[in-house]
């Protein structure tokens, strides 16, 4: 997919592949920005590890080099699956490619027949709620003092579900 400029003098070809463990250190980078608790790029090779889980990269190829932009992170088992994580890096956020990531989870949980997919996410952060809803997610529920952000102040979760059959 060819993205615009984004104030560079060249177009940025963007692709969505699945992630491997080779993806794991710049995982925890990127996540190391966007979380106040973030996962380890050992944390993320286990959890590669496992047949259950399964994710996609979104990558900038310019000039023959790759940069993760972004990705998400998923396990299905018995007929569901949860999404566990999702980040785009904040230069990139605002321009779909958090769309693009869980649309490829939704596809590949579509055919995978898993009936239902869940996500919890942060009941301040308006711009992912948005695109939650806009795919079809839900509010099936929350969790008081789920998150911790990096000033220490507790939020809560909102539990969603997108059912697929």
């Amino acid at each position: 997919m060819r993205w615009p400029f984004l104030g560079r003098l060249w177009p940025i070809d963007v692709v969505v592949d699945p992630l491997d463990i080779s993806h794991t250190r710049h995982m925890a980078d990127l996540h190391a920005v966007s979380f106040s608790r973030p996962w380890t790029d050992g944390e993320f090779h286990d959890m590669l590890g496992q047949q259950t889980v399964f994710g996609f990269v979104a990558r900038e190829l310019t000039w023959g080099k790759s940069k993760v932009l972004g990705f998400v992170l998923a396990r299905g088992a018995a007929g569901e699956a949860e999404i566990l994580t999702i980040t785009v890096a904040p230069d990139w956020q605002g321009h779909g490619l958090g769309r693009k990531l869980m649309d490829a989870v939704l596809r590949k949980a579509h055919g995978e027949r898993i009936e239902s997919v869940f996500l919890e996410v942060d009941e301040t952060n308006a711009p992912a709620i948005a695109l939650y809803r806009k795919l079809g997610f839900f509010q099936v529920g929350g969790r008081p003092d789920y998150y911790r952000d990096k000033a220490g102040r507790r939020t809560a979760a909102l539990v969603m579900r997108r059912d697929l059959r």
